[in-house]
């Protein structure tokens, strides 16, 4: 018998059941600690909304004029206008348990409309940005992604496309307000938004 190999295997079991026993502790330390949150966060009462930072429509500022004759465009306008009446909070990186919490069990299904119409919004912008890009109209575009930036969207296409475009005018700068805007994403997209432009921009980090 080769005792060698016999105490590798035995040695190999063991760490495999050690890592399996300190797994599923863990597991159940967090299964634990959700269900004692979301006990905690369902007896929490309504609270007021008022200072929940809604988020505001410049729809004036927008290149609504262009591509009137694009029905794709035109569709995305009248989201944004349709929009413009609607109250849009920006919940991203948020758990419903969080909300509970924070806001009381009552407004959760409010609070997850306003998070609805914040997605929307940034899709819809970029979709719009996309068309106008697709027409050769890049400062319009730009317009609409910057805007989508300064509200904290976490689609990493627009800070990739507003970053080509900051190249294209030479305004290097605009990259490293991309770099600090993206830090304070608290989505999972945050840390690839982050490494695209490292990547891409070495010397802006």
């Amino acid at each position: 018998m080769n005792f060698g190999f016999l105490a590798s295997f035995i040695a190999l079991i063991l760490v495999i059941s050690i890592t399996i026993r300190k797994q599923a502790k863990h597991t159940k330390e967090s299964d634990e600690e959700f269900w004692s949150r979301e006990h905690r966060a369902n007896n929490v009462r309504r609270k007021p909304l008022d200072n929940l930072n809604y988020i505001h429509i410049p729809l004036e500022k927008f290149p609504t004029n262009l591509m009137q004759d694009n029905s794709n465009v035109l569709e995305c306008i009248d989201i944004i206008e349709s929009l413009t009446s609607c109250k849009i909070v920006n919940f991203t990186g948020f758990s419903n348990t969080d909300l509970k919490l924070e806001y009381g069990t009552a407004n959760l299904e409010l609070l997850t409309e306003y998070d609805q119409n914040y997605t929307v919004l940034v899709r819809t912008l970029q979709k719009w940005a996309d068309l106008l890009l697709e027409s050769g109209y890049q400062q319009e575009a730009s317009v609409l992604m910057e805007y989508a930036v300064s509200i904290d969207t976490d689609i990493s296409r627009t800070y990739y496309l507003l970053a080509d475009y900051y190249v294209s005018c030479d305004k290097m700068v605009q990259i490293d307000y991309l770099k600090k805007k993206a830090e304070t994403l608290r989505s999972a997209n945050k840390e690839v938004i982050l490494r695209n432009l490292r990547e891409k921009y070495p010397d802006v980090f």
